[in-house]
């Protein structure tokens, strides 16, 4: 059976809606249910030039893609949107689509959500304490979730998620990231059809800690959480330097590299691919991709947004709920 997938449109002020749009004109290998304010779809097509055609989505009913038309499932705007400027008033619409396309996965309407990006500044000032879709999508689900993203064959994955730098080390427990390891190999079993997954590790420090001078994680945390998941038969490998691991020759030996906080990892995945990279969310009970960029709000109705990573993460999801495994 072909998919069902709910994409939620992320900020209306940001390029979600310009996305969700210009993908609506390709072929597509699923139903695909936008979660939107119809009149924003409507008014950002007509300025953007964009010939889609909306139609209400009706549950129950199939709904295969056919380019140029887009299957809606309206949700009103508190107030008007003009593309580039944020509207506080309009948080809770945006944070209402994300509980309506978990619910919806969560129930089995949809195969896996696929997510536009949402202005986490935006959502805080009206008064909802929010880090990020990870985070939200694991309040909802009462699950422990691992943020990966993929490009290619370069997946990484993050040990710590939104966290400023000054408490990251505090984050990093030896029970933390036994966990995380348990989930990223479990996952790329079930999804990527891995029968041994390669993990590499990175260190926290420079030069992973460089046998305690720079630093003792490595020494008192990863690497005995390291050596526990290899007990337990895991191929997991470090602590890495991860100034090093990244380099192809070395990075060829792993099939993901788990690293300590977001910024050790995401900037080179994104170097590698930044219109092709996929956020997925593991360790969920429902199946959540999104892309890797944020709300671009400079670009908000300008046409001049490049929908590549949107593209990526619904053609991933389709694929991943296609061999999805127990």
């Amino acid at each position: 059976m072909t998919p069902r997938i709910v994409l939620s449109s992320g900020e209306p002020a940001g390029i979600g809606p310009d996305l969700c749009l210009a993908i609506a004109a390709r072929p597509l290998p699923c139903e695909l249910v936008c979660l939107a304010d119809w009149q924003l779809l409507a008014k950002r097509a007509e300025q953007l030039r964009l010939a889609v055609q909306l139609q209400p989505y009706r549950p129950g009913q199939s709904c295969p893609h056919r380019p140029g038309c887009l299957v809606v499932e309206h949700h009103p705007l508190a107030v008007p949107c003009t593309p580039g400027r944020l509207e506080v008033r309009n948080a809770r619409y945006v944070t209402g689509l994300l509980e309506r396309a978990c619910a919806g996965a969560l129930g089995g309407e949809f195969a896996a959500l696929v997510t536009a990006p949402v202005h986490k500044g935006i959502i805080n000032e009206a008064g909802m304490p929010f880090t990020g879709h990870t985070e939200f999508f694991a309040a909802r689900t009462g699950a422990s979730p691992v943020m990966m993203l993929a490009t290619g064959t370069l997946r990484v994955a993050l040990a710590t998620t939104h966290l400023p730098l000054t408490r990251v080390s505090a984050a990093i427990t030896r029970e933390s990231l036994c966990a995380t390891l348990a989930i990223l190999d479990h996952d790329l079993r079930r999804w990527w059809g891995l029968a041994r997954p390669r993990i590499g590790v990175c260190g926290l420090n420079p030069h992973a800690g460089e046998g305690g001078h720079l630093g003792d994680e490595e020494i008192r945390v990863i690497g005995p959480a390291i050596a526990a998941m290899r007990e337990r038969g895991l191929e997991v490998s470090g602590p890495l330097p991860a100034d090093t691991v990244f380099v192809p020759r070395i990075l060829a030996h792993y099939d993901a590299v788990l690293a300590m906080y977001h910024d050790q990892g995401l900037p080179v995945i994104k170097h590698a691919g930044f219109d092709s990279a996929v956020n997925v969310t593991l360790g969920l009970p429902i199946l959540r991709t999104s892309v890797d960029h944020g709300t671009a709000l400079e670009l908000a109705g300008s046409g001049r947004a490049e929908a590549g990573s949107l593209l990526a993460a619904l053609e991933l999801a389709v694929a991943l709920a296609e061999r999805r495994g127990p």
